[in-house]
């Protein structure tokens, strides 16, 4: 280490790169490791058994990173410019939505990409230091530690709210063993006796302010979830094949956000008003080419046609839409099958 180093001038640094904010604090998680582990032992995770796994380590950064002392966390902004309004898609059940995160690359690349190129304009000015660069990718309270440093607060929906720009943004975190000056936490809590997105949510998953049963999320259904989904949700899921915004949408602090300007987070192969038909015809090479460098790509053709089956069976009764369910009755993979036949029994009630 060359020179102590200025906290102002890494924030200088981070949003030089790109990044609308950065913000610094230490490692102290211990009001939300309670209510981390609270939320594990309800099972409100699902079968994300990652998010057991690694025990207290996602609430104590230093025995993730030994030696961690300061957090640099960021934030940046991914809602598309020039894309279909998400209410129109949403309100057009011949549609797919797919949420608007995942309309470009893949952020999990971006985001570390540039978390690297901070953490080495860092070690150009400073020296050398430990470091390691996290988005998304390893048991990191992420949200909790943004609210730490000063970039906004936690809503009822459990997503980071900044008062300034809303809550569309992704979250990327630099663990390092700088001794750097804190800013100062997000204490207030600007949701009111506002309920908006807990009202809104289809499957009544935002159980309480800030408690999300990821069981009931269409985000989690659609997307983390590997198996079936349950049959009591799919009708609530509706045109939504991957992911769901509905809590961002009704969310009146997202009339401050503002569009990306990062060319890589903008509309690739028209996902932002697909028609479902068109989806469901895509072969598995078809789905590996237009999800290339996409978020999407991690579920996998299996889920993908699984939640295009259901919005499916949720979407208008003509013969079109029976027919496209017709050609994948006999789909190599019994659970797409499975979901086929649940959504053309959709029709077949419907008609009778």
């Amino acid at each position: 280490m060359n020179k102590l180093p200025s906290s102002e001038h890494i924030k200088s640094l981070g949003t030089d790169l790109g990044f609308q904010q950065v913000g610094i604090t230490t490692t102290s998680l211990e009001e939300d490791e309670k209510h981390l582990v609270n939320w594990l032992k309800q099972g409100r995770h699902g079968e994300m058994s990652y998010m057991r796994r690694h025990g207290n380590k996602r609430s104590r950064p230093n025995e993730l990173v030994p030696g961690t002392i300061s957090v640099i966390s960021v934030r940046m902004d991914y809602l598309p410019p020039s894309s279909k309004h998400p209410m129109q898609v949403l309100n057009n059940n011949e549609l797919g939505y797919v949420s608007r995160y995942a309309m470009g690359r893949d952020y999990h690349k971006i985001m570390r990409q540039r978390l690297q190129k901070l953490a080495t304009k860092i070690e150009d000015h400073y020296g050398e230091f430990g470091y390691r660069c996290f988005v998304d990718s390893a048991p990191v309270l992420e949200k909790a530690l943004a609210r730490n440093a000063g970039l906004g607060w936690i809503g009822k929906h459990s997503n980071l709210i900044n008062p300034k720009t809303g809550s569309w943004f992704f979250l990327g975190e630099l663990y390092t063993d700088l001794p750097l000056e804190s800013d100062k936490p997000f204490t207030e809590q600007h949701c009111g006796t506002c309920n908006a997105c807990i009202d809104i949510c289809p499957t009544k998953a935002i159980v309480a302010p800030m408690q999300v049963d990821a069981r009931r999320c269409i985000s989690y259904l659609t997307i983390e979830l590997r198996g079936s989904i349950p049959e009591e949700y799919r009708k609530m899921i509706g045109n939504r094949v991957y992911g769901c915004d509905d809590c961002q949408l009704i969310c009146p602090w997202n009339k401050f956000s503002k569009n990306t300007e990062e060319d890589d987070f903008r509309v690739r192969n028209g996902l932002d008003a697909p028609t479902l038909i068109e989806l469901f015809a895509w072969t598995e090479a078809d789905f590996l080419k237009n999800t290339e460098g996409s978020a999407i790509r991690r579920i996998g053709y299996e889920c993908w046609s699984r939640n295009i089956a259901v919005g499916l069976g949720n979407a208008p009764n003509t013969n079109r839409t029976i027919e496209a369910l017709r050609s994948r009755e006999n789909d190599p993979s019994t659970m797409v099958r499975e979901h086929v036949s649940w959504a053309l029994t959709q029709h077949t009630v419907e008609s009778s």
